[in-house]
């Protein structure tokens, strides 16, 4: 277990191993969550929620129309060569 102390200004450092586990660098937006019993940090997200029905077709692709079974082996062949 990591401990740290409240500064007088209300600011706490996370240790180092817990900052570099969560990828987390200066500067880094945090949810702040009341628990009950303590807080929770959590990254905040970069984006805001979203439905489905808003982003289906914000990409367009002027290709001729690939099938399921091609996007399957296309991402097979990826992550092969990516071993």
């Amino acid at each position: 277990m990591q401990t740290t102390k409240l500064s007088s200004k209300g600011q706490v450092i996370i240790p180092k191993i817990l900052r570099s586990r969560y990828n987390w660098n200066a500067g880094q937006k945090l949810s702040v969550i009341d628990t009950g019993d303590g807080i929770l940090l959590k990254a905040s997200c970069s984006f805001k929620n979203t439905q489905l029905e808003q982003v289906a077709g914000i990409l367009q692709y002027s290709g001729k129309p690939v099938s399921i079974d091609e996007m399957e082996e296309a991402i097979k062949k990826g992550a092969l060569e990516h071993k």
